[in-house]
């Protein structure tokens, strides 16, 4: 996929992502070495980006798996198409249960989920498997099994091997601990808040009609807000939105008046916005 790290920054920065040598480093290993990448951070600092970046960067088949409490099996990896078995039995009412079963469980009635899709067929892709501590502790098993050896056990039909492995990125915001069986099938990388020069460059990047100077002040004021003691501080997409924000109300710099009518973009709790407008003193950045 990448021939050394600094291919990996080049070929992410080309599709708008602008990767830290640590993260481009991790990435240029899992991709070497096969193995899945686990990503933790903050929201809002790239993580999902990420991968979906290297599927840009490498032109292939993005294959998202969206965690959230009660997701199973049937959604993670496969199920039978009920209804369509339903209408192949009544259509064949003259036949054996032997012959209609041999039937109704072959691949025209197997609907591939995400993990199932991932490691079937030789096209390049990559498995996004986003928010996984979102999931139940219960599908971890199953994670396991794809991820170790990337196969699939389907009982009617056998095991599936993946001829060509994704690219394999899962995304956790901390929300509760994953498993030690699962952090060891992985590569760990930790996104963090960047510095501020890489994040002026994203904002650069991303607003392409902010200037340096507005770029530097936001950089500079977001990271005063971090530094607060806060319920949720502001992440890089909420920088990028404040600088578009500005560039809408057609403001060249930052004064009290504009920081205090816009902080709503950057911090989304009330308590959070009393105590920035507090606190925060512009004259001393």
């Amino acid at each position: 996929m990448f021939t050394s790290v600094d291919d990996v920054s080049a070929r992410l920065a080309e599709t708008g992502y602008l990767a830290s040598p640590a993260v481009a480093t991790t990435v240029f290993l899992a991709a070497r070495l096969g193995k899945p990448l686990l990503v933790e951070g903050p929201a809002g600092v790239g993580k999902t980006e990420l991968a979906k970046a290297v599927a840009r960067a490498c032109d292939a088949r993005l294959v998202r798996l969206q965690c959230y409490e009660g997701v199973d099996e049937s959604r993670a990896l496969y199920e039978w198409n009920h209804a369509k078995q339903l209408l192949r039995i009544s259509a064949g009412r003259g036949e054996t249960w032997d012959e209609a079963r041999t039937d109704i469980f072959s691949e025209e009635f197997l609907l591939p989920r995400p993990l199932l899709t991932a490691i079937r067929g030789d096209d390049p892709k990559v498995l996004l498997i986003d928010e996984t501590d979102k999931a139940d502790v219960e599908i971890e098993g199953l994670l396991l099994e794809v991820l170790g050896d990337f196969q699939v056990t389907v009982p009617e039909l056998g095991t599936v091997t993946a001829t060509r492995r994704p690219f394999t990125v899962l995304t956790s915001n901390a929300t509760r601990e994953l498993s030690e069986a699962l952090r060891r099938r992985c590569l760990f990388l930790h996104i963090g808040f960047p510095d501020a020069e890489l994040e002026r460059r994203i904002v650069r990047l991303k607003v392409p009609g902010v200037d340096a100077a507005l770029a530097e002040s936001v950089v500079r004021v977001v990271g005063a807000l971090r530094a607060m003691d806060l319920r949720k501080a502001p992440s890089v997409a909420e920088t990028v939105d404040w600088a578009r924000t500005l560039l809408a109300l057609g403001a060249s710099t930052l004064d009290e008046t504009v920081v205090r009518d816009s902080l709503g973009v950057v911090l989304k709790h009330q308590d959070d916005i009393q105590k920035a407008a507090a606190k925060l003193d512009l004259d001393a950045l």
